[in-house]
C-alpha cells in the first residue's frame, strides 16, 4: 500500500548530493529551546535550512494534516465522498477549542470536515473523523502512526488526531516536512483546501488562524499550530514561477514572530529553488538520503 506513495515521496525529496552552491547567511533562529525548523527545495529534495530538523519536538495542531491526509487517503479510495456524513459522538463535541462547536446528534459532511480541520483546526472535527474512520480516535492515532512510518516519517508517534496536549505525540520539524511534500504530491486534486482562508458553517463565516495566506506572495498552505509545550508551530508551501519551498518552523514565541521568521526564511531560500519538474520518474532512495542537507 505504501509504495507508491514512497515513490512520490522519493521523487519530492531526492537529495543533490553533488551540489556545490553557496547557502547565505541564514536568519537567525528564534531564541527558544522549543525551535526547530527545515525550509526544502521540493524540486530536488534539498533541505536548503535546518536547525534542530531532526529533534523530537510536540506536533500541536500540525497533527491534523495527517488527519487530512488519512481522509485523503479515505476520499480517494471510495470509501467516502465529500457529501457523506461524519456523527459528532459527546467525546467528540466535549474537546476543548478550537472547535466548531455541535449540538448532540449533529453531522457534519467531509467536504466542510475538511475545511474545519485546515481553517477552524477545529479539535472536535478531529476526533469525530478519527471515530469516524478509525473506531475510536486511539486506533486511528495508530493507523496514523503506522502510515507515517511508511511514508518515511522514522520519528513521529501520534497518540490523538487533533494535536492536544499528550507526552507521547512527538515528531520533528523534517518528519514534518515530508508531511508536507507529500499532501502537496500525493494530493495535488485536494490541494487547493489549504489555500482556503475562510469557510462557512451554519450561517456564519470562520476565518482561519494562517496569516500568511494572501499576504506573503505565493504562499498556498498549509497549517499552524500551538499547544504550551510546543510553542507556535507553522507548516507553509510557498510556490513562484514554478519553484516550490516547503518550510516549517516550530517553537515560536508568539504567532507574529513565528510569522516573521517564516517570512524571513521565504524570502531568503525562495530564489534558491529549484523548478518543480512534475514529469520526472520517481527513483527511490535510502530513507538517510531524504531532506539531506545542501552542501
Amino acid at each position: 500500500m505504501g509504495s507508491p506513495v514512497a515513490a512520490l515521496l522519493a521523487l519530492a525529496v531526492l537529495a543533490s548530493a553533488c551540489s556545490t552552491s553557496v547557502l547565505p547567511e541564514p536568519p537567525p533562529p528564534i531564541p527558544s529551546e522549543k525551535y526547530a525548523a527545515i525550509v526544502v527545495d521540493v524540486g530536488s529534495g534539498r533541505a536548503l535550512y535546518s536547525v534542530h530538523a531532526d529533534q523530537l519536538r510536540y506536533p500541536a495542531s500540525l497533527t491534523k494534516m495527517m488527519t487530512i491526509f488519512m481522509m485523503f487517503e479515505a476520499l480517494d479510495s471510495g470509501r467516502i465522498d465529500k457529501q457523506t456524513l461524519i456523527p459528532v459522538s459527546d467525546h467528540a463535541r466535549g474537546q476543548v477549542p478550537t472547535k466548531i462547536g455541535f449540538r448532540k446528534g449533529e453531522t457534519i459532511d467531509v467536504d466542510t470536515a475538511i475545511r474545519a480541520l485546515i481553517i477552524r483546526s477545529a479539535n472536535d472535527v478531529a476526533v469525530a473523523t478519527a471515530e469516524f474512520l478509525g473506531g475510536t480516535e486511539s486506533n486511528f492515532a495508530a493507523m496514523m502512526t503506522q502510515r507515517a512510518r511508511q511514508m518515511g516519517m522514522s520519528s513521529t508517534t501520534f497518540r490523538n488526531a487533533s494535536g492536544l496536549p499528550d507526552a507521547g505525540q512527538q515528531t520533528t520539524a523534517r518528519d514534518m516536512a515530508l508531511l508536507s511534500i507529500a499532501l502537496n504530491k500525493r494530493f495535488a486534486h485536494h490541494y487547493h483546501y489549504f489555500a482556503n482562508r475562510e469557510f462557512s458553517y451554519a450561517g456564519k463565516t470562520i476565518r482561519g488562524h494562517n496569516d500568511l495566506l494572501g499576504r506573503v506572495a505565493g504562499v498556498d498552505g498549509l497549517k499552524t499550530g500551538y499547544i504550551r509545550a510546543s510553542g507556535f508551530n507553522l507548516a507553509t508551501s510557498v510556490e513562484r514561477g514554478g519553484r516550490r519551498l516547503v518550510a516549517v518552523v516550530m517553537g515560536g514565541e508568539t504567532a507574529k514572530s513565528r510569522n516573521s521568521h517564516m517570512e524571513q526564511l521565504i524570502e531568503q531560500y525562495m530564489p534558491m529553488a529549484g523548478s518543480v519538474t512534475a514529469t520526472a520518474a520517481p527513483r527511490p532512495v535510502p530513507q538517510q538520503a531524504l531532506l539531506a542537507p545542501m552542501r
